[in-house]
């Protein structure tokens, strides 16, 4: 095999916080240790712009895509014009792939979401018939398909969503984050399916807060003495934060903040609404840290510090993840990283996935029960329970989603890959 290989990502998107772009940074560090080198296509790229190839029209938002999208969706019939208009970006998309192939010398594609769910299909055709055409060795990194979203049932596209989203592809090394994943994709489109959880880089222990991070509890206006609890989420349904309100109440903790450090993001502020009165009508203080928090520290223009996500956790007492449904949930590894204690809502993927691998979690199976009150309360009140258990899920996880476990997989994959068509 030719080393190091030339890695080129694709999605409509590498930007920000979002699962995709984070996961996909992951997987770059991981090949850059191994002497890889990775070049980056999006509509939006934060990425280094001497490694990039930034194609406006490629990103899922871009005028043009929003428009095809606007006759797509809730309907069963597809005017000749989108049809057109599909098939033009489609082949402009494709031509810019070949563009980045020769620019960056490219011996491995690795395409994250874009063949997964089908917010871009022009993206997922252009992809699709540049492997088809070139045979290029490729890995589609699947974070959640458009079976897992109702949105996406009734359509004018079904050609299209059979072709490419995810394709058939004999060179294509198809990968998802879940068993169930691996399960659905296997009885829907007859593909196999490497199974990688996302992973954080236990190898090496978070280091204390720096000098910028180290003022956040005064950003809150809490003090050292009181309890900080933090809710490292967007404010949408199923991320279940009424059960982390409810929580917070049944632990009587005067002391205790409930802190949200995102935005409702795209989902609207109905539920944002509903949370705030109840934590009002429960007794629960409930601070919302959005307008502080950003994918980069900056300054806002008032002059007041941005943090990102990794400036919070190390100020949190107690870490409350009560999703209802999650494709993994790196929340969760996020807090284990930051030897914190979390409270998990029992959804499918962890109960499936990650629970038997022996975390000791609080969990919240539908509600909050007694057995979840005390344990909790037990972890906030003795140090040395405390610490005990976040040192035993620390080394849980480090055996299971280092970044020694994408490593191996990835060295397997690539070679796969390789060997496909050779």
């Amino acid at each position: 095999m030719k080393q190091p290989e030339n890695i080129g990502f694709v999605s409509t998107r590498f930007a920000g916080t979002d699962g995709v772009s984070l996961e996909a940074a992951k997987w770059a560090e991981v090949l850059w240790q191994s002497g890889h080198v990775s070049a980056w296509y999006g509509g939006v790229l934060d990425r280094d712009p001497a490694m990039s190839l930034c194609i406006p029209e490629a990103f899922f938002d871009h005028s043009e895509n929003q428009w095809i999208n606007a006759q797509l969706w809730g309907c069963t019939r597809r005017s000749p014009e989108v049809s057109r208009r599909i098939r033009e970006l489609a082949a402009y998309l494709k031509s810019t792939l070949y563009a980045f192939r020769a620019r960056f010398d490219l011996d491995v594609l690795i395409v994250e979401n874009a063949l997964t769910i089908p917010m871009h299909i022009p993206l997922g055709v252009a992809i699709t018939e540049f492997l088809l055409e070139t045979g290029m060795p490729a890995i589609a990194h699947h974070h959640d398909f458009m079976w897992e979203r109702q949105r996406f049932q009734i359509s004018a596209v079904d050609d299209y969503l059979e072709m490419a989203f995810p394709p058939r592809v004999p060179h294509l090394q198809h990968v998802v984050i879940n068993q169930a994943a691996r399960e659905e994709i296997a009885w829907r489109k007859g593909l196999p399916s490497i199974l990688v959880p996302n992973v954080f880089d236990f190898e090496n222990p978070p280091g204390p807060p720096d000098a910028y991070a180290a003022d956040v509890r005064q950003a809150l206006g809490l003090t050292a003495e009181e309890l900080l609890v933090l809710q490292p989420t967007r404010i949408v349904p199923r991320k279940g934060i009424e059960n982390a309100i409810h929580l917070i109440r049944r632990l009587k903790l005067s002391h205790a903040h409930l802190v949200i450090s995102h935005h409702s993001g795209d989902e609207g502020y109905e539920y944002e609404r509903q949370i705030q009165q109840l934590a009002q009508d429960e007794g629960v203080s409930l601070k919302l840290f959005g307008e502080r928090m950003a994918d980069r520290r900056q300054l806002d223009q008032t002059g007041q510090k941005v943090y990102v996500l990794s400036d919070l956790y190390p100020h949190a007492d107690l870490v409350t993840f009560p999703s209802l449904y999650e494709g993994f949930g790196n929340a969760l590894l996020e807090a284990i990283y930051f030897r914190l204690p979390i409270v998990i809502g029992r959804y499918s993927v962890y109960q499936r996935d990650i629970e038997p691998k022996g975390f000791r979690l609080p969990v919240i199976d539908g509600v909050i029960d007694k057995s979840t009150v005390e344990q909790t309360r037990t972890i906030l009140a003795d140090p040395g329970y405390r610490a005990e258990l976040v040192e035993h899920n620390y080394q849980v996880a480090s055996r299971f989603y280092s970044y020694r476990v994408l490593r191996d997989s990835l060295r397997s994959m690539i070679n796969n890959v390789r060997n496909m068509t050779e």
